[in-house]
């Protein structure tokens, strides 16, 4: 027990001082002071090689700044905040495509012109969770407003009427879900409903929602976790309906781990600790290399993708997130275990020594592909994200 308690205690300094480093690269390299936002386009000495700026990551990196400001005493520090207020009033300027309507860009030029739009809910579910943090840390109602007229907005896209996004309708298109959707809704649901009683009543219908939709990818009798699905929770056929994202079902298996918590639900809990992390996990470990595989088709065939081998970031931070979480909620030390062995392959493989911050994108064997630290996907999120609850979790059981 008090050896457990030494190797708890030594990964909680250790991802400690890694969330220092990494909010230190980006506090010293992404922020535009002439226009507001955040560049994210770092190469991997932080010197920034592209200007656009990319929605995801603008309202990422506002929720980041502000989550860490509330949440830790040693980052309530005022540049912290006025970046963020900035990178926030950059969003309300310049994120919606045309004003008054509600879609937002996918990409923007450095002064906050639209260049690109995706025919996706993601852009504005960012832009909720950079209005709701800014509120929770300024006591400005106006992003609490912005935040729930947004949610509301997307909700009906998702659920009543998706013509808002510009999509055109196929006729050969398949009737799909991809588990994205459900899988963000359900964060956003958390994200508004945190110590908020009047929101939590107001989405915990989607909440329940969320689960169902998300819980309608386990297929194959239970023993395979599919990206998509068919609308009414059957498997798609071709690649499309073999396609396994590990580090999608780990993420989602957090976000349901939390939903269990707040119902009051043991037997969800161990469900999605079995589907949602154990199996994911089995499949989607390299047996030769270690680290997650990327994407996987679950007959075994070739996937088409063509970095379906590659190690990406992401998976392994919410992996980390997804097997501490599981722990802390169930006791099994078996998860533990799980947590230690994707760590010490992350912190291994991504990690910088040299310049800060992680690589993103690795070969299957470990070597770094891209010496990039951001980009059009890779900005201020999964990593700090990863490290902050992984910290505050370590410290939680540590107190116990």
């Amino acid at each position: 027990m008090e050896k457990e308690r030494e190797t708890l205690q030594a990964w909680k300094e250790r991802v400690e001082q890694e969330l220092d480093r990494v909010v230190a690269f980006w506090t010293e390299h992404s922020h535009d002071q002439e226009h507001g936002g955040f560049f994210t386009c770092l190469g991997r000495d932080g010197k920034v090689y592209d200007d656009l700026k990319y929605v995801w990551l603008q309202g990422r990196q506002v929720w980041m700044y502000c989550h860490l400001y509330r949440k830790f005493e040693r980052f309530r520090r005022p540049e912290l905040l006025e970046s963020a207020k900035a990178g926030g009033e950059f969003l309300l300027r310049c994120a919606r495509v045309a004003p008054p309507g509600k879609k937002c860009a996918f990409v923007l030029t450095r002064d906050g012109r639209p260049v690109k739009v995706q025919r996706t809910i993601f852009s504005e579910c960012f832009y909720i969770m950079a209005m709701n943090e800014l509120w929770r840390v300024t006591g400005e109602a106006r992003y609490q407003s912005e935040a729930v007229e947004m949610m509301d907005q997307i909700v009906h896209w998702v659920q009543k009427d998706p013509v808002g996004l510009g999509r055109p309708w196929l006729s050969g298109a398949p009737a799909s879900e991809s588990m994205a959707v459900p899988m963000v809704l359900l964060n956003l649901v958390d994200q508004l409903g945190e110590a908020d009683k009047e929101m939590t009543s107001k989405y915990a219908e989607l909440g329940d929602w969320c689960a169902q939709r998300i819980l309608q990818h386990v297929q194959r009798d239970g023993q395979a976790v599919l990206e998509n699905v068919s609308e009414d929770g059957k498997e798609l056929p071709g690649c499309l309906g073999r396609h396994q994202n590990a580090g999608h079902a780990l993420e989602a298996g957090w976000f349901l781990l939390r939903h269990a918590t707040r119902k009051g639900d043991p037997e969800l809990r161990a469900y999605v600790i079995d589907k949602f992390l154990l199996l994911p996990f089995r499949s989607g470990w390299d047996p030769d290399h270690g680290g997650l595989l990327y994407f996987q088709d679950v007959d075994g065939l070739c996937p088409t993708q063509l970095e379906w081998a590659m190690k990406l970031w992401w998976p392994h931070s919410e992996a980390m997130i997804a097997f501490l979480m599981g722990y802390r909620d169930s006791g099994d030390p078996a998860l533990l275990h799980l947590f230690y062995q994707v760590a010490e392959y992350t912190f291994r493989k991504f990690r910088d020594p040299e310049h800060g911050e992680w690589f993103g994108y690795l070969n299957r064997d470990g070597t770094v592909a891209l010496t990039i630290k951001g980009g059009p996907f890779k900005g201020c999120f999964h990593v700090p994200r990863c490290l902050a609850m992984c910290e505050e979790m370590l410290d939680a059981l540590l107190s116990r």
